[in-house]
């Protein structure tokens, strides 16, 4: 036999592996799609959540930092965790407490437990993502790696969209306590048929090492960025999460106007990520990281001082552009140092970005929503994501990196 038809039989043999595995990695997908939203879900109930509790703007934003605390500690100590317990059962454990958190939380009839529950929903949440990944990737061969994981991507992009959507529908038969309730069960469901009936994960993860980090944290390209992703974080995340109690109080829109508007705004972002990896691969990840914080920022600015019709076409034209930095910044972020510490990059970098830009900024947007208006910090937050367009011109990539390969949205 040839070369050539060895080539082609190893191809057709990679393609059967794959479609065979494609129950395992939907289910996977699935998981994290509840995950995902378990995180998200307070955001459009925000407006009814204010209401029913007696919450100011601070407060009520404040909440995803709890949230974001939560899954800080969490991911940054999930390698330790999974080394004890194997990747299978992390997964297991993390659905299953998502679960009781939600259910803890909807049951809560004071502040503080509302806010401990807030806090163990993160930590449950952040066990998820390294032990899906290296779930994911060791059901198929690397060759089918970029179709699974895009695949498994589609979950936080498909739960933006969503969150206010389902909010809504729900809403008519349950109260925002019930939603949460609903979901909880759901989630932990889900990590009770993956116990039966899931594949993959039964090996341990690495626990990382003091090495590991000093490697890392030394390097000024790590810092700088850390600040790049937590400013993309909140172009991305961080508005999503104020943006319909934004339109609701300050905008006069409809609770169920302004979730569909937000709901549909994202759409956008399961199409542009791929185009963003395209443009990443033909120009460069700094220069794409440069023009999508210029673009982002200006967009943001806008929500804050826009009104009327010009608002839709700003709430829509916002997360468009802000999805287009992550193929581009996870694309930087593995040049900062030897592959053998790639992971501890995003490791490390992943859980500070997340609880800037999806704790500290919403929680900052509230207190700007009760002192001076939602629209002034949104307009200030749009200023602190342009100052990435000149960071990100700072940032020195090995030269040969002028023309990297693509790395997916996480």
């Amino acid at each position: 036999m040839s070369p050539g038809q060895n080539s082609n039989s190893d191809t057709e043999l990679e393609e059967t592996s794959f479609r065979s595995h494609i129950g395992p990695i939907l289910f996977l997908a699935g998981i994290f799609f509840l995950n995902f939203l378990g995180r998200i879900i307070l955001a459009p109930l925000l407006p009814t959540i204010e209401k029913d509790l007696g919450l100011g703007h601070s407060e009520a934003g404040s909440l995803f930092l709890l949230i974001s605390l939560g899954y800080f500690i969490s991911l940054l100590g999930s390698g330790f965790v999974a080394s004890r317990l194997m990747h299978r059962r992390t997964l297991i454990v993390s659905a299953t407490a998502i679960g009781l958190a939600l259910l803890g939380i909807s049951s809560s009839d004071s502040l503080l437990g509302i806010s401990m529950g807030l806090v163990l929903l993160g930590l449950a949440a952040g066990l998820y993502l390294p032990s899906g990944i290296s779930t994911l990737t060791s059901l198929i061969s690397p060759s089918q790696w970029g179709k699974a994981l895009a695949i498994h991507e589609l979950a936080p992009n498909l739960a933006f969209v969503a969150a206010p959507l389902l909010s809504e529908v729900l809403l008519q038969w349950f109260s925002w306590r019930g939603i949460l309730a609903v979901m909880g069960i759901a989630s932990m469901v889900a990590g009770m048929t993956f116990a039966r009936f899931g594949t993959g994960g039964r090996f341990p993860g690495d626990a990382p090492s003091v090495t590991s980090f000093r490697t890392i944290l030394v390097k000024p390209a790590f810092w700088i960025m850390t600040i790049l992703f937590s400013l993309a974080i909140t172009g991305s995340l961080g508005v999503y999460a104020m943006l319909p109690l934004y339109l609701v109080t300050e905008r006069s829109m409809d609770q169920y106007w302004a979730n569909t508007l937000v709901a549909v705004s994202r759409v956008s972002g399961l199409g542009m990520a791929f185009l963003a990896g395209w443009a990443t691969d033909r120009f460069g990840a700094r220069k794409i990281m440069a023009a999508v914080f210029l673009l982002t920022g200006t967009m943001t600015f806008l929500l804050g001082v826009t009104k009327g019709s010009w608002m839709v076409l700003i709430v829509f034209a916002q997360p468009m552009l802000a999805v287009c930095f992550f193929p581009a910044g996870f694309a930087a972020l593995s040049c900062i140092g030897p592959s053998s510490s790639r992971n501890v990059a995003v490791s490390l970098t992943i859980p500070l970005a997340f609880l800037i830009g999806a704790g500290a900024i919403p929680a900052g947007i509230g207190i700007m929503g009760d002192t001076v208006s939602f629209a002034f910090g949104f307009a200030l937050v749009g200023v602190f994501i342009l100052m990435g367009f000149l960071l990100s011109l700072t940032l020195q990539l090995p030269e040969e990196y002028e023309c990297p390969t693509t790395f997916s949205q996480e």
